[in-house]
């Protein structure tokens, strides 16, 4: 049988007495480091500042470096890879009757392209800097509770050519897409069929299927759900965040940008031969732009990349500066405390005493700095959130910047403390 062994009296005594006299050690050393420290407030006090708004900068930096690097890697639930974006007008304006069946005669010319996969018109893509958007109820006429939802208007290869998945019902067919111009020349517009995301059946019809249930888009006039896909999100990504991504797609063709999906090791050639073909049917008809998704999501992503690196900068820039400062300060003192140091080595001090006197100085100063900018941190998250509807500072931000200065000071402050603590007593006394 195993036994519990109870610490003896002695023991214990000798457990206090270890730590009071580690206590009285650290007591010594407290108290000419505070007289030293009142006798350089505004050394102090600059490195204390110092510290103090690295913490508080640093630490918001990085909390937005995260959150542009989240925005960075969302996904579009695209299948961006095998996608070729193109603009096309026309010298002669297309008359709004004729546009779908323009559109459609496109359509079956890209479709029969060797190598292409699907072929859509869509009014709005991901990363296209455009967007249309809607209210949505499920009452006649704007009452009851309104969400916005993203709104996409294309045909039944919208699905394909996207790469989206449905995860309930069915998609459109071929005999239910209408024609834009003609649905809305009627001051009651109807649109029969709808699909929507996950994210928006989940916000109107919560625990229930929203499969053939019914939505008011276009006034008196109910939109029946056919079905739901997983991803369709917000053309512009940052607002599908804050808004709750809701989107919605109907069968209308009409103008907008042209969409191919094709083999993704061929997509130059593809990109080439879609701009050759949609140009040869008609002189006055040119594509203004041609572009790979992977291409437009580089562009609309450029800003906050920019943004990431130069917070970055600003960080190592920061640290740098508040190690170089650390570290000048404590080469100062070491040199300004030369006969000090050789007064405690000739009383018996050891190195590592000396080394322990320099490291315990700068942890008060650096303790100091993180607290009044931890403080600093959470008034600037605060300033940020009412200025700029930025998300609240996360708490674990606060402890990692707290140890990342601690480790920078201790670590910056080590070559001088131990070009202190290596000086021969002799040598110092006679500086």
């Amino acid at each position: 049988m195993s036994s519990l062994t109870i610490p003896s009296a002695a023991s214990r005594r000798r457990g206090l007495g270890a730590f009071g006299a580690a206590l009285h050690v650290l007591m010594l050393d407290l108290r000419p480091i505070l007289t030293t420290l009142r006798r350089h407030k505004i050394a102090a006090g600059l490195i204390v500042l110092e510290v103090a708004l690295t913490c508080t900068i640093v630490t918001n930096a990085l909390h937005l470096i995260q959150t542009r690097v989240d925005f960075l890697g969302a996904s579009s639930g695209l299948a961006e890879s095998e996608l070729i974006v193109l603009e096309v007008r026309s010298s002669k304006p297309t008359p709004p009757e004729r546009t779908a069946g323009v559109v459609q005669e496109d359509m079956a010319r890209l479709r029969a392209l060797p190598g292409v996969k699907a072929a859509t018109s869509v009014n709005q893509i991901v990363y296209g800097n455009n967007s249309s958007n809607s209210g949505v109820t499920l009452e006649p006429d704007n009452r009851g509770d309104r969400l916005v939802a993203s709104q996409y208007a294309s045909d039944e290869q919208l699905l394909p050519t996207f790469g989206l998945k449905l995860i309930e019902g069915r998609n459109f067919t071929a005999d239910e897409v209408l024609d834009s111009f003609k649905v809305f020349s009627d001051p009651e517009a109807h649109v029969g069929q709808v699909i929507i995301n996950k994210a928006m059946a989940d916000k109107l019809f919560p625990g229930r299927s929203a499969l053939g249930r019914a939505i008011y888009v276009f006034g008196s006039s109910p939109s029946t759900v056919i079905g739901v896909v997983d991803t369709l999100t917000h053309p512009y990504l940052h607002r599908a965040r804050g808004e709750g991504g809701y989107a919605m797609l109907f069968p209308l063709r009409g103008s907008g940008s042209y969409v191919v999906r094709a083999d993704p090791a061929r997509l130059d050639a593809q990109l080439k031969a879609a701009t050759a073909t949609i140009e040869a049917v008609d002189a006055t008809r040119v594509v203004t732009r041609a572009r790979t998704l992977d291409e437009m999501r580089a562009a609309f992503y450029a800003q906050d990349r920019a943004m990431a690196w130069l917070m970055a900068g600003v960080c190592v820039a920061l640290l740098l500066v508040t190690g170089l400062g650390i570290v000048g300060l404590a080469s100062f003192w070491v040199q300004q405390r030369t006969r000090m140091i050789g007064t405690r080595r000739a009383l018996g001090a050891t190195e590592g005493q000396i080394l322990r006197y320099f490291q315990l100085e700068n942890l008060l100063l650096t303790t100091t700095g993180i607290l009044i900018g931890l403080a600093g941190a959470l008034g600037l998250s605060q300033l940020l959130m009412q200025s700029y509807e930025l998300a609240r500072l996360p708490w674990v931000y606060l402890p990692a910047g707290a140890v990342s200065l601690w480790l920078l000071g201790q670590i910056a402050v080590w070559a001088p403390a131990r070009r202190a603590a290596r000086l021969a007593p002799v040598a110092a006394l006679r500086s």
